[in-house]
């Protein structure tokens, strides 16, 4: 919960400790410790400013009496004010600790067969989309972020089995953790002749991408880990295809499973999933040592019909709903072309309110 009085004492307590002897010997973690108490003296400073803005136009306003014109004005200005606070709300909601940090997104198809394949291609690419608006549309929900894709697995007929992303961008993964769970699919199959009308699944899974020095937090053992390599099977040139440089890891203990197929080099591909890995037994650990609802990604659920959390309906009728706040949008078009931020802001209010 935010906590101003709080986060003014920490601000205070780190500039202290800036002034301590010897604490720049170690320039990195001193940098860190300045990088942190820069944003909290920002954010208490943004807060005290919108304060004292409160504060004049209550005095202002006492002051206004029968003069229209003064009225005016101070009508003008506290709906500016109120404008100010709705957007300093919507930073208090990113209260995660990992709120800020870079985010790894896996889709795996569910119930629904080739529809469900298809459904998570049609999946990635609104995640994609979402994550490279235009410049001009670009906001706090919507701050535009940098897509890798680690891995893909090709669908039997059509689409994918299962894709992983990793999306870096402000905020990434305090945004995007309002996605993890089942999404519907409701339409007219285009793998049906007979034109029926038929329901898909897919399980979206979304992990806080650790910053390299978080990473030490994830001990992996070299003699719980095995190490495939393969030939790459998507595109990238004949070096990627002719030299066995896709690389699977298989965490023994925990049985997690990443692939990397992306890049050229096999060094790259390892290095890419154990990112990956790191960031799986990490939320798996701390989902454990929490056990409590949605700590990092919500519960574990089957990709199956009761377990959604969002419902996208292209028939008979167009609609997509959030089953867990009953946001709503109609333009069902306009969401799987990336515009996801009545949804984001409907959960983190949600969640805050949960809290």
């Amino acid at each position: 919960m935010f906590d101003l009085p709080e986060k003014r004492r920490l601000s205070e307590e780190l500039e202290a400790k800036l002034t301590e002897p010897g604490i720049w010997d170690d320039s990195q973690a001193a940098g860190g410790i300045a990088r942190e108490a820069r944003e909290l003296r920002d954010e208490v400073t943004v807060w005290d400013q919108l304060q004292r803005r409160a504060e004049d136009l209550e005095e202002l306003a006492q002051l206004a009496g029968q003069d229209e014109e003064l009225a005016e004005q101070v009508k003008v200005d506290s709906l500016a004010v109120d404008l100010e606070l709705q957007k300093l709300e919507l930073e208090v909601l990113f209260a995660d600790p990992y709120s800020s940090h870079h985010a790894v997104l896996s889709i795996s198809a569910g119930q629904g067969g080739v529809d469900a394949q298809d459904w998570v291609e049609i999946l990635m690419r609104m995640y994609m989309k979402w994550a490279q608006p235009p410049a001009q549309e670009r906001s706090t929900l919507r701050p535009g972020c940098e897509v890798e894709v680690i891995d893909t697995a090709a669908g039997d007929e059509a689409g994918l089995k299962g894709a992983t992303l990793v999306l870096r961008g402000r905020r990434a993964y305090g945004l995007l953790r309002a996605e993890h769970g089942v999404h519907r699919l409701v339409r007219i199959s285009p793998f049906d002749q007979n034109h029926r009308r038929h329901t898909s699944f897919a399980l979206v899974e979304v992990m806080p991408e650790l910053a390299e020095g978080e990473e030490a937090q994830v001990e992996i053992s070299p003699e719980d880990l095995r190490v495939d390599t393969y030939r790459s099977t998507g595109a990238g040139g004949q070096h990627v295809n002719k030299t066995d440089s896709a690389v699977r890891l298989t965490h023994l203990p925990t049985g997690i499973v990443v692939s990397c197929q992306n890049e050229r080099s096999q060094l790259k591909n390892r290095e890419l999933a154990m990112k990956v890995l790191r960031a799986r037994i990490f939320q798996r650990q701390q989902e454990e040592a929490a056990k409590k609802r949605d700590e990092l990604r919500g519960d574990v659920m089957p990709a199956e019909f009761g377990s959604q959390i969002r419902n996208y309906v292209l028939q008979p009728y167009t609609m997509v709903k959030d089953v867990r706040t009953g946001v709503e949008v109609g333009n069902a078009q306009a969401v799987l072309d990336g515009q996801l931020e009545p949804f984001l802001e409907g959960w983190l209010r949600w969640r805050l309110a949960e809290a």
